[in-house]
Formats: structure tokens, C-alpha cells, sequence
């Protein structure tokens, strides 16, 4: 099984009516399923690739590791040696309570939590951001075309999102490629795990997509105040950034952009 970011395909390119036969790169989207303990928890589709990383950032948004050191060792899972299946060995001490996660998943992957009650259950779990720091709006506009210059899954296949760690200088840290949005920001959280970053407290963080509910709860996880995206934000991720006190800002173009929430943090 292949475990490269794109593969090539034989298609049919039509134009102008005229069929020709040629190569084509196409994204690879792979299953991978992630183990605590030996223990099943969790199955994302993603590209693979940095796939300690997209653990690692996974376990730290949901709240069950809080640093580097509670991972004792991350492995292929001994009954699947083709890199689909990964174990997290966290260290003795480090506790896990099964049962609110079985909770947790559950109500999430039958979308059990709605509204005001998935912005609540984030906030009880999760400090509101405080930050005063300020970001010029120069900076923020040059973003899109850094990240979009890293991205080179995506100029191979055009079917990838990214996601891009900056510094309040506008200088890239790291960008990470997926088909999943949000496993493009576990890659960057998890990076920041694994090298003693977190919390991202003067970093800016950029998605490529659109903002959801769920990249803005990975952010506020992150210690993160600024998150730009190159899409549309959903109400739902307003709302919690609100909430969480992150400034948000959405439709970056260039020349143009939205600032939903904490616009001030922004200046010329």
C-alpha cells in the first residue's frame, strides 16, 4: 500500500469534444486509524504523511494529552505494518477516562452537540484566549500566497487543504497538507507538540479552505489568537471564536478580507 501524498492515474482528457489519453497526479486518501493503549479510538481518512504529527495534534485538541512528555511512544499497531494503523503508548500516569470519551465521539459523530451547547462544552474544557498582541493588516493580506508557495501536494493534484503556522512577522513555521481541513491542522499542532511549541501564543494560524467549528476549537486548544482562512467561516465558528476571545478572520484575498471577530487586534 502506498503511502505517498499523490499517485499517478491513466484518464481521458476531453477538449473541445476531442478525447486524449494521459497521466494524471491524484491526491491519496487513506485510512488511518489511531490506538490508545492498544485500544481502538478513533479512524480519520487522510492523506498520508506526517502521521505522528496528525496523532499527536489529535490527542492534544481533544484533551488527552496536554505535552509532549505524556507520549511514551507512537508505533505502526503490531497487526498492521503498512502505516494505517497507529498506536499511542502514553506514559504510567497519564490517565484516560474511557468513558467520557466514548461520550465525547459519540455525541460529535452523530452531531449530538449543536449551538450554543458545542460552543459551551468546548469552553468549559478550554481557557479563553488572552492576548495583546496586534498583527498589521499588511501582513495578514500576504499570507494566502505564502501558504499557497508551500503547497506542493496541491500544485500536483489541486486536491488538497493546508493549513499554515506563522509568526506575527508573517514568516511561515510550517504548513502541512491533507485532504482533510482538519487533519492539516492536527499536522501543525502536533508538530508544535512533539518540538516543545505549544501554546502558539504569538503565532497566526491559516487554513486554505474554509474556518469550521472545529479548526477554531483546534486553535483555541493551540493557544492561538489569530486564524485566517481563505473561505467563507461557518456561523458556528464565529460564534466560538467569539466566545474564546480569538480573532477570526475569513474571505483573505488579496487586497480584501472579513474580520468576524476581535477586528481591533488588526491595525495598519
Amino acid at each position: 500500500m502506498s503511502l505517498d501524498s499523490s499517485i499517478s492515474r491513466r484518464i481521458v482528457r476531453l477538449s473541445a469534444g476531442r478525447p486524449s489519453a494521459c497521466t494524471d497526479k491524484l491526491t491519496v486518501e487513506e485510512p488511518l486509524e489511531i490506538r490508545l493503549n492498544n485500544q481502538p479510538l478513533s479512524v480519520t481518512m487522510r492523506t498520508p504523511g506526517h502521521d505522528l504529527e496528525l496523532a499527536a495534534g489529535f490527542l492534544f485538541a481533544e484533551g488527552i494529552v496536554r505535552n509532549k512528555s505524556d507520549i511514551a511512544r507512537m508505533e505502526p499497531h503490531p497487526r498492521n505494518q503498512q502505516g494505517n494503523v497507529l498506536n499511542v503508548i502514553l506514559n504510567d500516569g497519564v490517565g484516560v477516562d474511557w468513558s467520557r470519551l466514548k461520550r465525547q465521539f459519540a455525541t460529535t459523530s452523530s452531531c449530538g452537540l449543536c449551538g450554543r451547547e458545542s460552543i459551551a462544552a468546548v469552553r468549559r474544557r478550554l481557557p479563553r484566549v488572552k492576548s495583546g498582541e496586534r498583527i498589521s493588516v499588511n501582513v495578514v493580506d500576504s499570507l494566502p500566497a505564502k501558504l499557497r508557495a508551500a503547497q506542493a501536494v496541491f500544485a500536483e493534484t489541486g486536491g488538497l487543504h493546508a493549513a499554515g503556522l506563522f509568526d506575527l512577522r508573517g514568516r511561515l513555521l510550517i504548513a502541512r497538507e491533507d485532504v482533510g481541513r482538519h487533519n492539516a491542522v492536527d499536522k501543525v499542532v502536533g508538530w508544535g507538540l512533539r518540538n516543545g511549541r505549544l501554546p502558539f501564543r504569538r503565532h497566526i494560524l491559516l487554513v486554505s479552505g474554509r474556518a469550521s467549528f472545529e479548526i477554531v476549537q483546534k486553535a483555541l486548544a493551540a493557544g492561538l489568537a489569530f486564524v485566517g482562512a481563505v473561505s467563507a467561516p461557518s456561523s458556528l465558528a464565529v460564534d466560538l471564536a467569539k466566545s474564546a476571545g480569538i480573532t477570526l478572520v475569513g474571505f483573505l484575498r488579496k487586497g480584501s478580507m472579513n474580520a468576524y471577530t476581535r477586528p481591533r487586534r488588526i491595525v495598519k
